[in-house]
């Protein structure tokens, strides 16, 4: 049974890149979520938070992943992490979607997972720069800051929020109108209609 979404953490992760999602995704209580990390020794995150992972890279369990979230950080930049993009290819292989942001996307081309689908990242070139055998140019679309495409989402590190609307639809959470009503609120402060009704009577 896939009911477990994993957050992959590691010292310096930005931790803001998810966290629409990652609320949004425990909401409606179908979800577990853990914090997956190279050990289960506690890191520090971009933003000064101490996260003790809930489990190792080592004990994800492929049969019960429903995704798997990659944030950004200088680890990617650094070339560093190999543990985790084998498991990034693992986990998608077993057939879980990946999500990754900002040079998390490097982790997933380091993977292989963005040579033949659509994708985005942080501006055109980065990928082929920092990746050398990613051969995906072709499939880069600079023109959104997030997309999903044949089980892989990636995002801009400007495009958080798009990043989480992805994941939710991905997921499957909520209908489709609330979907779009959700992005209008958090991307442009349009409140749905039901709220706007309520603030009125109030």
């Amino acid at each position: 049974m896939r009911d477990t979404v994993y957050f992959l953490t590691f010292e310096g992760f930005a931790d803001w890149q998810a966290a629409l999602a990652l609320s949004e995704i425990r909401r409606p209580g179908d979800w577990q979520v853990q914090t997956a990390g190279f050990s289960v020794a506690a890191v520090v995150s971009m933003g000064g938070l101490t996260v003790q992972p809930n489990v190792s890279l080592a004990q994800i369990d492929l049969a019960r992943a429903a995704m798997l979230i990659v944030p950004g950080g200088h680890l990617w930049l650094r070339g560093e992490g190999d543990e985790a993009v084998k498991l990034i290819r693992d986990v998608h292989a077993a057939g879980a979607p990946i999500a990754g942001i900002d040079s998390g996307v490097l982790a997933l081309a380091r993977a292989g997972l963005l040579d033949h689908c659509c994708h985005t990242g942080n501006w055109p070139g980065q990928i082929a720069c920092q990746v050398k055998a990613y051969s995906g140019e072709g499939q880069y679309d600079a023109s959104v800051l997030a997309v999903s495409d044949g089980g892989v989402i990636t995002a801009s590190h400007l495009g958080s929020v798009e990043f989480a609307h992805e994941i939710i639809h991905t997921l499957d959470l909520y209908n489709a109108s609330d979907r779009e009503h959700w992005y209008r609120l958090f991307k442009h402060a349009q409140l749905p209609p039901w709220y706007v009704g309520e603030a009125v009577a109030a």
